[in-house]
């Protein structure tokens, strides 16, 4: 099949990666009130989904520490291989994100059969091993279904020590905010759907893993972390501050940016995720002087992004601040 007769593979999603979400607000909803009675569990659940957080964990009676998640979204790229190990760094990226190491992974497959050519497919499969691989995570086996729409990701199995777990509730006032990646990937990546344009940059961003992030963030003694995703900067810094019982200063000057990102803003290219996004927070900010194009960029919806820690990262630029719960107060002040 050569390039000329290649389909463009965002053009067969209604929308693009992490920016498919369900929005932040309509999903908490959803959730509300599912946690069942468990009244003999064979694992002490340490992690589940009344913060939000990146995975679930549960310590099992011998002490491990074991994390589970899943993460699968319609085509961000054109590229099938590029789409694959973007969606699998996005999975693995959950793990990490725990503090943990992925252990095991399983595929998640939906691909309409009839309008687009199982090559292709094989493609998209072909690159998430690879990144699971770099990972030291296996690949064994997985699911698929005949889908209108393709769609791509992993259910991942990590392992962690259960007492140097990261995650979403634990940040404490006076410790910096550090970012591990620069932001920018949704509007560049709904850039690339809307006119073919390519950004090696995005891509590059969105296929490193998170490992090392997660790595350093241990050995700097840091306890809260998130990475950041679907729900954008905004969104995910205001998860994690609720869910903590604290607040936020950032000074917007000093998060990083991908090459480009500026530009695509100005000139429109900004998803309807993004947009419910910043809908969703604005009403816990305070960004009298920020305007909408910077506020979108940090509601901007990542797919495969880096991670968020409460703490201090060597070589990750700082952002700004957790502090103490002011009344009357915005949870997120932005500087």
């Amino acid at each position: 099949m050569t390039s000329l007769d290649t389909p463009r593979l965002t053009q067969y999603a209604h929308g693009g990666g992490c920016a498919c979400k369900i929005p932040p607000g309509e999903l908490e909803g959803v959730l509300a009130g599912l946690q069942p009675d468990m009244t003999r569990p064979h694992a002490e659940l340490l992690v589940g989904h009344d913060t939000g957080d990146d995975a679930a964990v549960v310590r099992t009676a011998d002490g491990t520490g074991l994390i589970a998640t899943t993460d699968f979204f319609t085509p961000v790229v054109d590229d099938p291989h590029d789409w694959g190990r973007i969606a699998a760094a996005n999975a693995l990226s959950d793990v990490y994100a725990m503090g943990g190491t992925p252990a095991l992974a399983v595929n998640l497959l939906g691909w309409p059969r009839e309008v687009l050519p199982l090559e292709l497919a094989a493609e998209v499969l072909r690159g998430g091993a690879e990144v699971a691989a770099d990972a030291g995570c296996h690949v064994g086996g997985g699911h698929s279904v005949d889908d209108p729409e393709p769609k791509y990701g992993l259910a991942v199995t990590g392992v962690v020590d259960p007492e140097r777990l990261l995650r979403n509730d634990t940040a404490t006032p006076g410790v910096p905010l550090s970012l591990t990646k620069p932001l920018g990937i949704g509007v560049l990546n709904t850039r690339h759907k809307r006119t073919g344009e390519r950004f090696p940059q995005a891509i590059a961003t969105m296929t490193e893993l998170n490992r090392d992030a997660a790595q350093a963030a241990l050995r700097a003694g840091a306890t809260c972390a998130t990475d950041v995703t679907g729900f954008g900067l905004l969104g995910h810094l205001f998860k994690m501050m609720r869910s903590s019982g604290t607040a936020a200063e950032v000074d917007t000057a000093a998060v990083p940016y991908l090459e480009g990102a500026r530009e695509a803003v100005r000139d429109g290219y900004v998803s309807g995720g993004t947009r419910r996004n910043l809908d969703w927070v604005e009403p816990h900010l305070d960004a009298d002087d920020v305007s909408e194009d910077d506020r979108l960029l940090l509601a901007d919806a990542q797919t495969s992004g880096g991670l968020l820690v409460a703490g201090h990262v060597p070589g990750a630029p700082v952002i700004g601040r957790v502090v103490p719960v002011r009344p009357d107060e915005a949870t997120i002040a932005l500087r």
